[in-house]
């Protein structure tokens, strides 16, 4: 089923705030129509390049919804690497150019992940409610918006009892990836003293990779970029404190002893290693294959460093290694009821207390932000250490 369009008022529309004021906050008023058509602002681009160089604002208006269409309100947004690299036009699935939102030239709306309420539906919708949380079912959903119209068999309904709406929103890539290439590729067993590595084990899927780890059993060695003095001693009692068994640098792994420090730790060697999560790529992630048990899989789900891995051959004769790829967007997209699955039992994790969230960075998204705020925002997820991933927070609109 293609998704439905969005359709733009055929005449002039009248707005007005839902609230009365003496002196109207533009910042926090919401716009509907005499008629009922919603007004939305979403991040456009008709061609691709740098965020701050192809990204603007564009208002549109939505219809009633109709039949199964539900017309949602957009809570939280998060802005992941990869929402950025199909702006760059550099990812391998691109959101197709349309004429959709009524854009002088054919343009897309960027993300792929997001927490929505629903503000209406149709007269045939059963799935969903008005005021239930729904996120994206599949990818290329374009969340960064603030209001979108999608038929009901593109969302999943959310029970959001306890939970934030970043929460929610950031729910459906990374703790996703890290539980399916802890399950999908070896079966790691805890009472048997298997071990797992990864680096980038400070990033999203990192941390949830060591929290599913502790829940599951599963020892693991964390690896993470170095950083100096009391701040890389922080973070490493921070993963600790989620339960990675051993929390070391990026310089160390390079290091010649580090097969001997992992002996040490995995009881002299008679503790397999048997899977190794790799997002970096080069070098570092070599020597963490090189501390593989034989038969043992190494996946990889990013490639940060933009340089190659390479593969001795004595690691595929002699240890029988197996070299994996995942792409959790076309594994979700293949695999939906599973997806919504995993989603649930995470958001029950969350409320339990035994999954924290990823720091993050809130970007407020009002009626009245400007572009440039926002493009700003973008812009800076690309530049240096960040206190936390970026995730639009929008208000009452």
């Amino acid at each position: 089923m293609s998704r439905p369009p969005i359709v733009s008022a055929p005449f002039r529309i009248t707005a007005y705030p839902l609230r009365k004021a003496s002196k109207p906050d533009v910042h926090h008023r919401r716009y509907i129509s005499t008629y009922g058509y919603t007004q939305a602002k979403s991040l456009i681009y008709t061609k691709h390049g740098e965020p701050k160089d192809v990204l603007s604002l564009h208002t549109h208006s939505l219809s009633p919804p109709h039949s199964t269409l539900l017309t949602l309100r957009t809570l939280a947004a998060p802005l992941n690497p990869a929402d950025i690299n199909q702006i760059q036009g550099t990812y391998p699935s691109l959101p197709p150019f349309t004429s959709l939102l009524g854009t002088p030239s054919p343009s897309a709306v960027p993300g792929n992940e997001a927490c929505f309420e629903v503000l209406a539906a149709g007269s045939g919708a059963t799935l969903v409610r008005k005021g239930d949380w729904v996120i994206a079912k599949y990818t290329g959903l374009g969340t960064w918006r603030t209001h979108v119209q999608v038929d009901e068999s593109k969302v999943l309904r959310v029970n959001k009892e306890g939970l934030k709406p970043a929460q929610a929103g950031t729910v459906g890539v990374n703790p996703v990836t890290a539980w399916r290439m802890l399950k999908d590729f070896v079966s790691l067993d805890a009472e048997a003293g298997n071990w797992f590595v990864q680096n980038g084990a400070n990033s999203g899927v990192g941390r949830a990779a060591i929290q599913l780890g502790k829940k599951w059993g599963y020892k693991n060695i964390a690896i993470v970029r170095d950083r100096p003095g009391e701040e890389g001693e922080k973070l490493k009692r921070e993963l600790e404190e989620l339960g990675a068994t051993r929390v070391i640098s990026e310089t160390e792994v390079l290091s010649r002893d580090f097969a001997d420090k992992v002996k040490e730790w995995t009881n002299g060697g008679r503790d397999s290693v048997r899977l190794a999560l790799n997002c970096v790529g080069g070098k570092p992630a070599t020597a963490m294959a090189k501390v593989l048990s034989p038969g043992a899989h190494l996946v990889t789900y990013g490639a940060m460093s933009k340089q190659p891995m390479q593969i001795p051959a004595g690691m595929l004769i002699f240890k029988n290694l197996v070299f994996d790829g995942f792409w959790v967007s076309k594994w979700s997209d293949a695999h939906p009821e599973e997806k919504e699955r995993v989603v649930g039992e995470v958001l029950d994790m969350i409320r339990s207390g035994d999954f924290r969230d990823t720091p993050t960075v809130e970007v407020p998204w009002e009626w009245g932000t400007g572009k440039e705020e926002l493009v700003d925002a973008v812009q800076g997820t690309l530049e240096g250490y960040r206190k936390g991933k970026g995730v639009f927070v929008f208000g009452d609109m």
